[in-house]
């Protein structure tokens, strides 16, 4: 009888180690827990996007105004009135091709317990949003000013970044902080003790309204070029500061392989991000 128990034990074990799970019935959910989103940088942030329509080559060209170089001088009487004439300067933007290609093969789609194909595009789709993410910020290292912090962001690291830009006569709108910078605001008592910020709306608010007039946005670290990122903020004037031009938004051309019993989609993206004025635009790091 001793030996039939243990037969019976070892049997209803052999499951993945839990005893009994074989006679119990499963239930798989049947609806697809889809990754979490990553917090991204939105579109309002930049000075202007420019569309397909009005890129008519490969390329497009910003034409820029240089700051202070017409000069008025004093004229003595019956003296020359000299001569002087605004300086321009030109940045060519030239969008670069993305892209990534899908196959399913038949049984995949016939077995499956969800559309594989259309979930494959919907996540490439989050994928070409977080790839603009990574070349916004890569345009904002390009900050013609640079503020060194230590371990945490201070006050006065985000003052100072501010006075640079507005010592080029710009107006700061934007603090944009990766992850471990956010936490370093979320620990300085300033900002979210009442008797000292005067109010409590930056702690009811988790810091998604406004700094110093500044609007407060966090962009995830795992939509960065970098993790390093996460220790990185930045200060800049969105209507000064950089450009997104995009000669194809991201585009979806599905077709069939019948030689390899296949769907399948070809997704692209032509996209570039190009600084305006880096003067416009300040880098705090954190060690």
């Amino acid at each position: 009888m001793a030996q039939e128990l243990q037969y019976v034990k070892e049997l209803l074990s052999t499951d993945i180690g839990v005893e009994g799970s074989k006679l119990i019935v499963k239930k798989i959910h049947d609806t697809l827990i889809a990754e979490t989103a990553k917090r991204l940088i939105p579109r309002s942030e930049a000075a202007f996007v420019v569309g397909p329509s009005a890129i008519p080559g490969s390329s497009y060209d910003i034409n820029l105004e240089t700051a202070n170089t017409l000069n008025l001088r004093e004229v003595g009487e019956g003296g020359d009135i000299p001569l002087d004439n605004q300086a321009y300067t030109t940045i060519n933007v030239k969008p670069v091709k993305f892209g990534v290609s899908i196959r399913i093969t038949r049984e995949m789609q016939e077995d499956a317990k969800w559309p594989l194909l259309e979930r494959n595009i919907a996540v490439a789709g989050k994928r070409f949003a977080e790839n603009e993410n990574k070349l916004v910020i890569t345009a904002l290292d390009g900050a013609a000013n640079t503020v060194a912090g230590g371990a945490a962001i201070t006050i006065a690291n985000i003052t100072r970044a501010m006075q640079y830009l507005e010592d080029s006569d710009f107006e700061p709108t934007t603090l944009l902080v990766g992850n471990e910078v956010l936490n370093d605001l979320r620990n300085i008592d300033t900002f979210v003790e009442a008797d000292k910020a005067g109010n409590t709306e930056m702690l009811d608010s988790g810091f998604k309204g406004r700094l110093y007039g500044l609007n407060v946005l966090r962009f995830s670290t795992n939509a960065a070029p970098s993790s390093t990122y996460s220790k990185y903020a930045y200060v800049f004037d969105k209507m000064e500061s950089y450009a997104i031009v995009e000669k194809r938004p991201m585009t979806i051309e599905r077709f069939d392989l019948p030689s390899n019993d296949m769907s399948a989609a070809a997704i692209t993206h032509r996209i570039a991000v190009s600084v305006l004025r880096s003067s416009a635009i300040a880098k705090i790091t954190t060690s």
